[in-house]
């Protein structure tokens, strides 16, 4: 009896002194500066004398769930999970020892390794979500912790995949994050049906909160399953999840990876974000990092991007390159070699070089004074760099018809246009103030324009240069009416046929001079018998001027006549040349100056022919042509608006898409007002006049016609107009309005980029700039939702959330969004007294307990007075009549703010609130015990903005972390976390003593 309790004394003082080690270890991990190495080092010496090891295991998990139900991110929680997984990452050995007793030994010291997981993997699915949380947590650290060659039991292994793959799915994006993160281990890119790689692109597809999708980012294994996962990130919502898209690519993914349009559009999107850190990090990381790839080729790096079809995307990278480059010295050896004359010998121009060289040239020259030295070193003097051109462009061949056909020849000609147009860019690096060189290029560059084998494409950039050098507008004008006049009507020499006519007079006079020759030959031989020798004389020499005219015109030949004379072209590419001269020098003209003689001769002779000519191409640059001159005069605007307006409605897409750009740019400059002198019956959409509506209800009606049109740009265009006229005040209607509205949410525009992205940017631009702004948002509200209502099943606008569309109305009418905030009544005062009216119209209705929600997100002023009265009273009437309980709780919402008596009480908690941490707490079966307050027991559904607020995220594992939320502690919950944090030792020494 007495051994036995000696034995059994000791038993009981070697658990106590477990318990004493464990629970100091566990105190002095939470102290940053205490040396955890000692500590594990310390506490596994102790765990491998013991013989008993389950005493110890329920100590320090006993410990542990002290630091599992501490959600919040609190340093001395952090440092005990550090501990505990360096602690248990201990007892791994490496594996490349094959004897039997090390292999006993290995066993021996992993079994707390499995222990600790098993414990994690049986709690994985308590109700806590702190709890699961830190589950999540320590498995991810665990597994990476551990080395690259460590071995776990295939059954753990498997129990973890199955235990996060759950989890991954878990409501609390920190869960999700950790979860992601502990799989990362465990994923097989080469496998296209690993569980892993499906859950992490559906996370990345599908996960509201970007801190999620980052941690998956940062973890997943690039391949080609996973790639356009990663490459679609680039166009995240979120500037972080974007900047990390960008690094993982620049890091794990190789330049031969992605395709062309891939790498044209990271470089594209990336460099032109509208956050600066993304366009940081693609001009640091990315672009060298496919230099380096390359082997710092910046040639090989263009090729890879075929700047023929992107070149103002490549002349960006560039640019970025340059700014990140230490000397000038690199811009000069990089990508450009550069003869004795500073100049690439033609034979040795090709797409990649001379887009290197204008990209220096730029970069350079935007230095100003800084970049002259070096300007001067890439670039020679105006008149050598003028003939280098005139050579070059001269060399372009023009392709025949059957030429055109021949691929090969036809990307040669391509080729050539592409490297004339980088030449002709680098004439704006010209530094022409020299007088003789500015004189040389301007004749070359008008040489070039009458040459007939320069091609289409080039004549644009040719005038722009053209008139850049040119700074008098009269002078411009001059010089491209004589281009024009000498490109329209060459001198062609002509050749004359020889008229029967003539023939005959010829032969009539021959015969005449040899009747004459004759006659004085007979005459001749009468003097010579008669002896009269002067006048034999005079014969012989009358004989000999007759024989020398019949001579000279026998051999006067029989040929057509050759004289030079103008003739007037009418051939589509020349007038396509004329009209885009015309239309550049349009452009570049002060708009105050108004149109001259010389325009207006152009115009009568030029433009208005070519509106009716029978090629589509001339059309549409004569309608572009006849817009512009239009913006110049308004009284060329009033004659020709009704033309316009025809054209508008009858000719191609693409011309009518140039008409309206026309007709949208002259009421943008000179308002409505320039329909006031027009007849009332301009042609509406069906080519009838209606008497009784004014011009301008004519153009609202077809412009509003057009946004229902089958041709995706004329909607795009007319949407992207009418959002013009109302930014700028020229126009202001609630229907317009709620037409874009509906047309920013159909789904039928939903492949549109473009138009729903200029739709979303206006309204918030629209809403902020003005209270005027909001009134018209307001007043467009109620006609937006009868719409959605009633809207039949086939319609595509029956498949838009009617909710989504009333918050944005009321985000975008919040006083708090203006850019100057106005005085007196609010627009949610007046758009509540509308919501009021339309309940009251039928209570009964489906679409009530939207607009009863939609009262109680108002910011409606509780200042007392006419407008709160009249509330009141409506408020009051909607209570009687309505029975739907969760319109009656809004609608008290909204009536005892309206009374001043605002409820102070906290909401109910949504979490549930640790209270007590038994031994056994922690395990399959979910035992925690937590307590809810009983209005939280009735509440069926919460919403999302409440939902959204509870999801705190941490950014562990992620490169930047972000401020923690702003979600104000619910009091239930932060009186149970209040001991736990700063330390944990007085929960421990309580439970301890208990």
């Amino acid at each position: 009896m007495d051994q036995h309790a000696i034995t059994g004394s000791r038993i009981f003082t070697m658990t106590a002194d477990n318990e004493l080690e464990i629970k100091e270890a566990f105190q002095r991990a939470q102290k940053a500066h205490n040396n955890k190495a000692k500590l594990v080092a310390s506490l596994k010496n102790r765990y491998v004398k013991l013989e008993e090891k389950s005493d110890f295991h329920e100590e320090f998990l006993r410990c542990l769930k002290y630091a599992m139900i501490v959600y919040t991110r609190e340093p001395a929680v952090e440092n005990v999970i550090d501990f505990v997984v360096k602690f248990a990452v201990s007892f791994e050995t490496p594996v490349n020892d094959d004897e039997e007793e090390e292999e006993e030994e290995e066993e021996n010291d992993g079994s707390f390794l499995n222990f600790l997981l098993n414990f994690l993997l049986e709690s994985h699915t308590a109700n806590s979500h702190a709890v699961r949380f830190r589950v999540c947590q320590l498995i991810n650290k665990l597994l990476g912790s551990l080395s690259e060659n460590a071995q776990i039991d295939d059954e753990i292994c498997e129990r973890i995949h199955e235990a996060m793959l759950i989890r991954v799915t878990d409501k609390y994006p920190n869960v999700r994050i950790q979860a992601a993160l502990a799989m990362a281990r465990l994923q097989d890119p080469n496998d296209p049906q690993c569980p892993t790689i499906k859950a992490y692109m559906l996370l990345l597809e599908n996960d509201s909160n970007a801190e999620v999708r980052r941690a998956v980012l940062s973890c997943i294994a690039p391949s080609a399953h996973t790639l356009p996962k990663i490459y679609k990130r680039t166009r995240d919502i979120k500037e972080k999840v974007r900047k990390l898209a960008y690094q993982v690519l620049a890091e794990k993914v190789h330049i031969r990876a992605l395709t062309i349009a891939q790498r044209v559009s990271l470089l594209q999107h990336g460099l032109n974000d509208s956050a600066d850190s993304v366009k940081e990090v693609v001009k640091v990381c990315l672009i060298p990092s496919w230099l380096r790839l390359l082997q710092g080729d910046v040639l090989q790096l263009l090729h890879r991007l075929d700047v023929e079809n992107c070149a103002e995307t490549a002349v960006s990278a560039l640019h970025a390159l340059f700014s990140t480059s230490t000397s000038s010295e690199d811009i000069l050896q990089n990508g450009t070699k550069l003869d004795e004359r500073k100049l690439i010998p033609v034979e040795d121009l090709t797409c990649e070089n001379v887009l290197y060289w204008r990209a220096a040239c730029e970069f350079v020259k935007a230095k100003g004074d800084e970049g002259e030295e070096l300007l001067e070193k890439l670039l020679p003097e105006p008149a050598i760099f003028a003939e280098y051109l005139y050579s070059y462009l001269k060399s372009v061949p023009l392709l025949t018809e059957e030429e055109r056909a021949d691929m090969t020849q036809l990307e040669l000609v391509m080729t050539k246009e592409f490297v004339g147009q980088q030449l002709i860019l680098l004439v704006g690096c010209l530094d022409t103030t020299e007088e003789g060189g500015r004189k040389r290029v301007l004749a070359v560059l008008q040489e070039m324009l009458l040459l007939p084998n320069t091609p289409l494409s080039l004549i644009g950039q040719l005038v722009q240069k053209l008139v850049g050098v040119l700074h008098d507008d009269q002078q411009r004008i001059t010089v491209m009416a004589e281009i024009i006049s000498d490109l329209r009507e060459p001198i062609i020499p002509i050749t004359e046929c020889v008229d029967e006519n003539e023939k005959r007079r010829k032969q009539v006079k021959l015969a005449e001079l040899k009747v004459c020759i004759m006659e004085c030959k007979q005459e001749l031989e009468d003097c010579i018998s008669r002896e009269d020798f002067a006048r034999a004389a005079e014969l012989k020499e009358s004989i000999a001027q007759l024989e020398a005219r019949r001579s000279k015109l026998e051999l006067e030949p029989e040929t057509d006549h050759i004289k030079e004379q103008r003739v007037e072209k009418n051939d589509p590419e020349t007038l396509l040349k004329c009209l885009t001269m015309c239309a550049e020098v349009l452009k570049q003209m002060n708009i105050n100056r108004g149109i001259c003689p010389t325009i207006t001769a152009l115009i009568e002779s030029l433009i208005l022919p070519s509106v009716s000519n029978s090629n589509s191409a001339v059309r549409n640059m004569a309608v572009v042509c006849l817009g512009t001159a239009a913006l110049h005069s308004k009284d060329l605007a009033n004659t020709h608006l009704v033309l316009l307006l025809q054209i508008t409605q009858l000719d191609e897409p693409k011309i009518r898409i140039s008409a309206l750009r026309a007709l949208i740019d002259q009421l943008l400059l000179n308002g409505l007002k320039v329909l006031q002198n027009k007849p009332s019956d301009l042609l509406d959409s069906d080519g009838q006049s209606e008497e009784e509506e004014s011009p301008v209800q004519n153009i609202l009606k077809m412009l509003s016609e057009f946004l229902d049109s089958e041709v995706c740009e004329l909607r795009t265009e007319t949407a992207e107009g009418l959002a013009k006229l109302m930014y700028c005040g020229r126009i202001v209607s609630a229907k317009l309005l709620s037409r874009l509205v509906l047309l920013w949410y159909n789904p039928v525009t939903e492949e549109d980029q473009r138009l729903r992205h200029c739709l979303g940017v206006f309204l918030q631009l629209y809403a902020r700039e003005s209270r005027t702004h909001q009134e018209c948002v307001e007043e467009s509200f109620l006609p937006t939702m009868r719409t959605l209502f009633n809207a039949p099943a086939t319609s595509p606008l029956s498949e838009i959330d009617t909710s989504n569309v009333a918050e944005l109305f009321i985000e975008l009418t919040r006083p708090s969004t203006l850019v100057q905030p106005s005085q007196g009544v609010r627009v949610h005062d007046s758009l509540a007294v509308r919501l009021c009216n339309e309940i009251l119209r039928d209570v009964k209705a489906p679409e009530v307990r939207l607009y009863c929600k939609n009262l109680s997100s108002l910011e409606i002023s509780a200042d007392p007075g006419p407008a709160n009265q009249e509330l009141q009273q409506l408020l009051s009437e909607i209570l009687q009549d309505v029975k739907d309980k969760f319109c009656m709780r809004a609608i008290e919402k909204v009536f005892n703010h309206l009374k001043g008596n605002q409820c102070t009480k906290p909401s109910a908690p949504q979490d549930a609130v640790l209270t007590v941490v038994d031994d056994n707490a922690i395990n399959g079966t979910n035992t925690f015990i937590s307590q809810r307050k009983a209005s939280t027991a009735k509440t069926t559904k919460k919403s999302c903005e409440n939902k959204e607020k509870s999801d705190e995220s941490d950014e562990e594992n992620v490169p930047e972390p972000v401020p923690p939320s702003a979600r104000p502690m619910r009091r239930a919950k932060a009186a149970a976390l209040e001991k736990t944090k700063q330390d944990l030792t007085s929960l421990m020494n309580k439970e301890a003593s208990s």
